[in-house]
C-alpha cells in the first residue's frame, strides 16, 4: 500500500476510534467456563469403521459419537456462547460499519449444535489424548463473522477493523493468513477473546472472490474431514479444492497482514 493511502487509512482508523469510544464503548459480560471434566467418549475400535457407544443421552452422526456426559458440556458451551454473542456482535457489527465492510452471513453467527459437536467428536476421535474440555477451551468458532471488501479496499479495511476490536479489549487468540501460500485455502482467519466473558470467536477477513471459493468448497472440505473418507478420495478433494482457490486474486498488501500490536497494560 503506497504512503497516501496508509496516512488516509491512519486517520480514518484514528476518527473512527475517537468514535466508537464515545458511542458504544467497550463491552462487559461475565461467564465461566469448567474446566475440570474428563472426556468420557466411548468407541469400539480405533479404526474409522469403529462403533460409538453414546447411549441414549449421547449424541451420534456419521459415525462420530459424544458420550452423554461430553454431550452435556457442549450443551452448556453452546449456552455460555449464546449469553456472550450478543455484546460480540455489538462490536463486531460497530466494526464493520467504521470500516465500511459487508457483514456477510451475520445470521448464521451462532454454529448449530449438531455441528459444533461434530467438529468435537471429530477432534476427540482424531486426538484421543484429549478430552472435551481441552476441545471446547480451543475452539474459537462457535460464535463467529465474516467481513468482506472489495480487492481495492480490503488491506486498509482489515486493518481498520482488527484495531478496532483490539481497541474496544478483545485480544488476539489466532491470525490464520493463507493469502500467501501456492495452494488451497486463501483468506484471513482470526480468533478473539472477548472482554469481561472471555468467550472465543472468530472473525474471517474476505474478499467477494476468496469468499466465493470457501462456499463452493465447503461441501468438499466437509466430505474430507468425514471419518469414513479413503486417502484416495480425500487426495481427490484436495485437489478441487486447490483449483478453486488457485483462481481467487490476491489482494495488494493481503499477504503481509499481521495483529494489531497487544494494548499495553495499564500503569500502576
Amino acid at each position: 500500500m503506497s504512503t497516501p493511502h496508509l496516512g488516509r487509512a491512519a486517520a480514518v482508523l484514528a476518527a473512527a476510534l475517537a468514535l466508537a469510544t464515545a458511542t458504544t464503548g467497550p463491552t462487559a459480560y461475565a461467564a465461566a467456563f469448567d474446566t475440570t471434566g474428563k472426556h468420557t467418549t466411548a468407541m469400539r475400535g480405533g479404526d474409522r469403521g469403529g462403533q460409538c457407544e453414546a447411549g441414549p443421552d449421547g449424541w451420534t452422526r456419521e459415525g462420530l459419537c459424544l458420550s452423554a456426559a461430553d454431550n452435556r458440556k457442549v450443551d452448556a458451551y453452546l449456552a455460555r456462547a449464546r449469553a456472550a454473542e450478543p455484546s460480540i456482535s455489538r462490536d463486531v457489527r460497530a466494526a464493520a460499519a467504521l470500516s465500511q465492510a459487508e457483514l456477510v452471513g451475520f445470521d448464521h453467527r451462532l454454529k448449530s449444535p449438531d455441528s459444533l459437536k461434530r467438529k468435537v467428536a471429530t477432534d476427540l476421535k482424531e486426538h484421543p489424548e484429549r478430552n472435551a474440555d481441552d476441545v471446547l477451551a480451543r475452539l474459537s468458532d462457535a460464535v463467529r463473522y465474516t467481513l468482506q471488501w472489495p480487492d481495492g479496499r480490503y488491506t486498509a479495511g482489515v486493518t481498520i477493523a482488527a484495531e478496532v476490536l483490539s481497541h474496544w479489549g478483545s485480544d488476539t487468540m489466532k491470525w490464520s493468513n493463507t493469502w500467501g501460500r501456492e495452494k488451497g485455502y486463501k483468506g484471513l482467519n482470526t480468533g478473539w477473546r472477548a472482554p469481561g466473558s472471555l468467550q472465543l470467536f472468530e472473525v474471517q477477513f474476505h474478499t467477494p472472490a476468496s469468499k466465493y471459493a470457501q462456499e463452493e468448497t465447503h461441501k468438499l472440505y466437509e466430505e474430507q474431514r468425514l471419518p469414513s473418507t479413503s486417502p484416495e478420495r480425500k487426495k481427490e478433494l484436495q485437489a478441487q479444492q486447490d483449483a478453486i482457490f488457485a483462481a481467487v486474486p490476491v489482494p495488494y498488501g493481503a499477504p503481509t497482514l499481521a495483529p494489531p500490536a497487544p494494548r499495553l497494560a495499564p500503569a500502576a
